[in-house]
């Protein structure tokens, strides 16, 4: 049983099990209330029998996606089970391929998943059908557009724009466990946040008077 985590844009927490059947499932659509609503969703979801966590990587901005690493990281530290990482991207691109299959419609044929990156930026990676595995090809990894250049980025590397306003969590578990039967890492082990935090520590150090 996995369970999958991602804040990199809203909150989303899910239970799936190796063969994708989704036992429990919550999410928060605020993109702004990470470390409000994750330990309420977490515990409305069914912990017996976990054996693996998936977190979601990222892309995403700085306060929200470690919200959902730091999450997953203790919900594990605290039941000794492995975290697998996953670039949140693919989990989008999963669900996207295997709605197409399930609806008996074309695959999707290249594809860049667009997530908002703030700061009139976008975040996206570039995918083409599964492989073997199961699991999205990643045609060009994660990487950052400014708003008014994405479309022609896109196009430069033959793919249809998708936007996504959210990442699910069962994708995000469902390729965890298709990584871990492939006995394959799929994601970072380290955040995509893609560029530095809004905020950084000062270098000066301030006087102190006694």
């Amino acid at each position: 049983m996995f369970l999958g985590i991602d804040t990199s844009l809203a909150t989303a927490v899910a239970v799936v099990d190796a063969d994708g059947y989704v036992g429990d499932e919550a999410s928060s659509p605020d993109p702004l209330g990470h470390a409000e609503v994750i330990g309420d969703l977490l515990a409305q979801v069914d912990a017996a029998g976990i054996t693996h966590v998936a977190s979601g990587m990222g892309p995403g901005p700085f306060t929200g996606l470690r919200v959902g690493i730091a999450a997953a990281r203790a919900f594990a530290l605290g039941r000794d089970l492995p975290v697998v990482p996953v670039v949140s991207h693919d989990a989008v691109a999963l669900g996207l391929l295997l709605d197409a299959a399930v609806a008996g419609a074309p695959e999707p044929g290249r594809f860049a998943v667009v997530t908002d990156a703030r700061r009139r930026e976008f975040a996206f990676t570039v995918y083409e059908g599964l492989d073997d595995d199961g699991l999205p090809v990643r045609v060009s990894e994660p990487a950052l557009s400014p708003r008014d250049e994405l479309d022609a980025r896109v196009a430069d590397l033959g793919a249809t724009r998708h936007d996504a306003a959210s990442v699910p969590a069962t994708m995000i578990a469902l390729a965890a466990a298709r990584a871990v039967a492939a006995g394959r890492s799929i994601g970072p082990s380290e955040p995509l946040y893609l560029r530095s935090p809004d905020v950084t520590l000062g270098h000066t150090p301030k006087k102190v008077r006694t």
